[in-house]
């Protein structure tokens, strides 16, 4: 791996682990797992206590935090843990 890939890999992982980190604290969630479907380019993200939030209040919750951490994914999906 060259250094500018190591650099760009060490960077998504930083901006990952905050994205993980943000979402875990804005659902109030003691755990969060995440896998990244690197083919269809999909990020999954499970959330502990995520079942107890109604899709309106996922989207209001996410939504922000989603756009302001693009982390340049098809797809982000949201599931409960």
């Amino acid at each position: 791996m060259s250094t500018s890939e190591e650099t760009e890999y060490q960077s998504f992982e930083e901006d990952l682990k905050i994205l993980l980190h943000t979402l875990a604290e804005s659902f109030e969630s003691a755990e969060v797992e995440h896998y990244v479907d690197d083919h269809n380019d999909i990020l999954y993200v499970k959330l502990e206590g995520l079942q107890d939030y109604d899709e309106s209040e996922i989207e209001e919750i996410a939504g922000p935090i989603l756009e302001e951490l693009d982390m340049n994914f098809e797809e982000i999906v949201l599931l409960p843990l």
